[in-house]
């Protein structure tokens, strides 16, 4: 009960910490564009880059982005650092933080640049489509973020080597080949100087796909409970459940897209834009696909709730072994402070998963051979 109740508290935290910091961002966004900031910014960066598009976008976006991450820092802090250095689940250090941090945001930067460049081209070239044509590239790009960050980017974060347990590595491999999903290796995952949280991961597409089990998972877990983990998450690609959830992202891009389109010929005019294709505008397309992605949440979470609960059942069936599903599942809970019995208004707003304890439930259910129960 005492974990439970300390779980809840970080949780609680985590949550008021990133609703709080979303409102700010979606008031200022609102306030940069009403108030004329924006226009201001995309004049200024004229006077000195000219009109050419590529300069302006990527000045204008260089300029919006460092204004916007000086205020989204602080509640990062706080949510990232302080409060996982306070609830035990930390091991870095604030300067490993920072470098993290830094290191992320150049990436975000990068991709809001390139984005920005995409979106104000096609608003120029295909002024009546721009929404359909960007959707269709942000899926694509992000089904490449999917095959190729397993390459790109989990190594700049963390150190990724061949996993150096024979037995573990054999039994891994096995549920790869029963399962028919072709992997090049497996890896340990060292996230341990940074984190005591534990987790495995079946990542890439195709010829990127590979095994990560984090050094965490490997010092707190006994080969037989790694084997139910890992098992789960060969279930999502067994059934398909990457591309389903990316075919739900690329509806919702296309949605805030489309909404996006609609909001800024409405609005061009009267918050001072020179029409929906000025740079400018940025801002009000980013608060209007957002607001729509956040609409969807419950949707997305949904979804990923009914793929895990799938993934689970897969566990179990692949390898038989119950108890060890079990006790993996409450080591997890206890080792990243889960919340076991979160209120069901926070389930559906904020969780990816099934509460650890139902995911337990139903695996003693599925031990006795009993139909488990459906739930949302």
């Amino acid at each position: 009960m005492a974990n439970e109740d300390k779980a809840a508290r970080y949780h609680r935290l985590r949550r008021r910490t990133t609703a709080l910091d979303a409102a700010v961002q979606a008031a200022l966004l609102a306030l940069f564009t009403l108030s004329g900031a924006s226009t201001w910014l995309r004049a200024t960066v004229e006077s000195f880059a000219g009109t050419a598009l590529p300069p302006v976008v990527v000045l204008y976006v260089l300029a919006s982005a460092a204004f916007f991450e000086s205020t989204h820092l602080p509640f990062a802090f706080y949510e990232r650092f302080l409060l996982e250095r306070r609830y035990g689940l930390s091991t870095e250090s604030a300067a490993r933080w920072a470098i993290d941090h830094a290191k992320a945001a150049a990436m975000t930067l990068t991709a809001l640049i390139a984005a920005g460049l995409v979106v104000a081209w096609l608003l120029r070239v295909s002024p009546a489509h721009w929404w359909l044509l960007a959707a269709i590239v942000f899926a694509a790009a992000l089904v490449l973020l999917a095959r190729f960050a397993p390459v790109l980017l989990l190594p700049r974060f963390s150190v990724i080597r061949p996993l150096e347990r024979d037995a573990l590595r054999m039994r891994l491999l096995a549920l790869t080949q029963r399962a028919q999903t072709p992997v090049m290796g497996a890896y340990e995952w060292r996230i341990g100087n940074r984190t005591v949280k534990a987790n495995a991961a079946l990542v890439g597409i195709g010829s990127t796909r590979r095994i990560l089990v984090s050094d965490t998972l490997l010092a707190s877990h006994s080969d037989e409970e790694i084997e139910t983990v890992f098992a789960h998450e060969i279930g999502h690609y067994v059934h398909g459940d990457v591309w389903s959830a990316l075919a739900l992202e690329a509806a919702i891009l296309a949605l805030g897209c489309y909404l996006a389109d609609v909001v800024l010929s409405r609005l061009a005019g009267a918050v001072g834009l020179a029409g929906k294709a000025d740079v400018a505008g940025l801002p009000l397309l980013a608060l209007t696909a957002g607001a729509a992605s956040l609409a969807f949440t419950p949707l997305r979470n949904a979804l990923s709730r009914a793929h895990e609960r799938r993934a689970d059942r897969y566990a179990l069936e692949a390898t038989g072994n119950s108890p060890a599903f079990i006790t993996a599942m409450q080591r997890l809970a206890a080792t990243n402070l889960a919340e076991e019995r979160p209120p069901r208004w926070v389930e559906v707003l904020f969780h990816t998963h099934p509460p650890a304890a139902a995911r337990i439930d139903a695996a003693k259910t599925w031990a006795r051979g009993e139909a488990p129960e459906r739930t949302s």
